[in-house]
Order: structure tokens, then sequence, then C-alpha cells
């Protein structure tokens, strides 16, 4: 690999690189133009088209890859989905370098009732002897304040879980 010039080593990365891109440019042309026809694009899965795709678990903020590496997940749609640490996601990270989010496995969840509270600017519901963080995104929604009885969702089984989602204000 010594006797490799550099310049032909580059050479050959952008010769993949357009081929990659060749490639996904036919993927798509022949899906647009014979649908999700599965005899003809059987060996195209949809998400090749779109881009990278990542599985990973939530963690009350982010997806956590199946790769090691953190992924923020938008507070707006966690918030709105209602997701529960724990909960599968997929993540296409689309070519323009879009991310789209999938929930794909929730996991079995519980739901509890609880008092919000805010302490240094995080919120915080307060059910039973456990205090579960929410997203701030959640209790503006719900228009939640501080003192307010709410409802929270929680994972089923686990109670190590530091997060809830804001299910309803009561």
């Amino acid at each position: 690999m010594a006797d490799v010039p550099d310049k032909q080593i580059k050479r050959l990365k952008a010769l993949i690189q357009e081929a990659e891109t060749s490639l996904a440019a036919a993927k798509e042309l022949l899906v647009s133009l014979v649908g999700e026809d599965p005899i003809l694009t059987s060996s195209i899965k949809k998400d090749d088209v779109l881009g990278k795709v990542i599985e990973g678990v939530f963690d009350g903020q982010n997806m956590v890859g199946s790769d090691g590496k953190t992924y923020p997940v938008p507070a707006n749609y966690a918030s709105k989905s209602k997701l529960v640490q724990g909960d599968i996601l997929k993540l296409t990270i689309a070519d323009d370098g879009a991310f789209l989010y999938k929930q794909i496995g929730p996991i079995p969840r519980k739901q509890v009732v609880g008092l919000l509270k805010q302490e240094n600017g995080h919120y915080f519901v307060e059910a039973g002897d456990k205090n579960y963080r929410v997203l701030l995104a959640s209790v503006t929604y719900f228009k939640a304040k501080p003192g307010d009885q709410v409802s929270v969702n929680v994972p089923e089984e686990d109670d190590q879980a530091e997060w809830a989602a804001l299910e309803a204000a009561l």
C-alpha cells in the first residue's frame, strides 16, 4: 500500500463517491417510474434511496444510535409523539442532511400522576418517591405551571428511568 501514490487513492475515492451518487439517482428514478413495484424494486430498499439509516434508543432527550453516537431528537417531536425513555427510534439522515425520526418500537409504559416542579430551570414531575424530568416543550405545550397536577407516561418496568413523557395537565 505504501507504493500507491496519494493522488491515485484520492482519485479512486472520488470515483467510488461518483458511482454511489449515480446509483442512488438511478434507484430514485426507477422507483419514481415504476413505483413501489415489489418485483421490479425487490432489491431496492426505500431507506437506500433516502440516505443513511440508524436505529437507536431514546434516552429522554436524544437518540443513542447503534453506532454509539448521540443524535439530537427535536423536543417538539419527542413531546408530540410522547416518546418514553427506552423507545426504539429509526433515524434517516437524508442526502441533504435532514434528520427524519420515526418511532419503531414503543416500550411498555404506564401512566402515573404527579406534581410538576421546577428547579434550576429544569422541569420535574414528582410521582410518589420518584422525580422524573420532562421536556420544556411538553410543559409549554400543555401550558402547565409548577404546582400543577399532571399525568405522565413512564417505562413500565424500568425503575431507573429519569425521564417521563407529559401526557396531560390535570
